[in-house]
């Protein structure tokens, strides 16, 4: 079979789109050519996959001209997340593996040169996005990635540690079985961590004085209200800030998976603090695009990966006199702005609430 479909996803804003990634090897001229709006990272999988698949005993086809297109070609894709498909695609056209058995399949990861597969950026919003359209759908990700991609309910998970891992599960009947390429089997399905005991944040009856202060917080945090604290430094405002997490009520599941999901695009996620409400506390210097988040493809900023949260700013953004949270065009117009990147990509919601009206 010279064409061959496999599915995976890339990251825009805070989504995680479908993209079918298509495989045809043609006769011609050898080459490999990558299409579909695809970036700089992307392109350059060209050379990972090839070293990977030869690296790893399999056979490239360079006797072939290789066309692989990342559709719909109107969204962008970047980062190393579709060697994996892009090789899978490769051998399946070539007859090496089963194109039909990776039907019901999703998967991403990045190749090293010798085949190992390295950890993705946004596995665990992957995993929501099947979970959110009731898509029965396994995913295939690197093993660093994919026990954040396990807390979604429902989803089913299998982690790779090498390629050869994921070539091994999708043979055609009959062949010949290839060696592990981590020397161990590196295939398994990945089962959800339990669920860590609720978090020990610092207790606001630690604080001494400030009754005023103490009581703001309270009716914030009961009310879901915003809150700014001002005063000189070394009046107590972080120490306060540092405590406020501890009297918002416990994540409920789809609040925490909100708040991981964009963790997880920031490559800030860490398993042990699934279900903890997470505190920003970016610098007093940190510039607007810091606080807010921004870039092309959007990455999330302070803002963002305090989501759902609390946000503890101690100083205003330098050089400007519009607070941290710049959402308007205009500090006199309420207006959202249109953001810098490609689609308009949304923001996280705005406000020190618990998010729960």
């Amino acid at each position: 079979m010279s064409l061959c479909l496999v599915q995976s996803r890339a990251l825009l804003g805070l989504e995680a789109a479908s993209v079918t990634v298509e495989v045809h090897l043609a006769n011609g001229l050898p080459s490999f050519t990558l299409v579909g709006l695809v970036d700089v990272e992307v392109k350059e999988a060209r050379e990972r996959v090839r070293s990977a698949i030869q690296n790893a005993g399999l056979e490239f086809p360079n006797n072939k001209r290789i066309t692989v297109n990342l559709a719909p070609a109107d969204l962008p894709k970047d980062s190393g997340r579709f060697d994996l498909p892009i090789a899978l695609g490769i051998l399946a056209a070539s007859g090496q593996i089963d194109a039909a058995r990776l039907a019901g399949h999703e998967f991403a990861g990045e190749l090293s040169l010798s085949g190992q597969l390295r950890p993705v950026r946004g596995a665990l919003a992957m995993a929501l996005a099947l979970h959110t359209r009731g898509v029965a759908t396994k995913l295939v990700l690197p093993a660093e990635s994919a026990q954040e991609a396990s807390l979604v309910p429902d989803a089913e998970v299998y982690a790779a540690r090498h390629l050869l891992d994921v070539v091994q599960q999708f043979l055609p009947a009959g062949s010949e079985t290839v060696q592990a390429g981590s020397g161990i089997d590196g295939w398994a399905k990945v089962i959800p961590p339990p669920r860590a005991p609720s978090a020990r944040h610092a207790d606001l009856a630690d604080v001494k004085g400030h009754a005023g202060a103490k009581r703001a917080l309270e009716i914030a945090a009961a009310g879901g209200h915003s809150l700014l604290m001002v005063g000189p430094p070394g009046s107590g405002k972080s120490m306060l800030a540092q405590r406020f997490a501890g009297l918002l009520p416990e994540m409920d599941v789809q609040e925490a998976l909100e708040s991981a999901a964009v963790a997880s695009l920031g490559g800030r996620f860490s398993t042990e603090r699934w279900m903890c409400r997470p505190t920003s506390s970016p610098h007093h210097t940190a510039s607007a695009v810091a606080m807010v988040g921004g870039g092309s493809p959007p990455r999330p900023a302070g803002r963002d990966l305090a989501r759902a949260p609390w946000r503890a700013v101690s100083r205003r953004v330098p050089n400007s006199g519009v607070p941290h949270s710049k959402r308007c065009a205009s500090r006199w117009r309420p207006a959202p702005s249109r953001s810098r990147a490609p689609h308009g990509a949304r923001s996280s919601r705005r406000g020190f609430s618990s998010s729960r009206q």
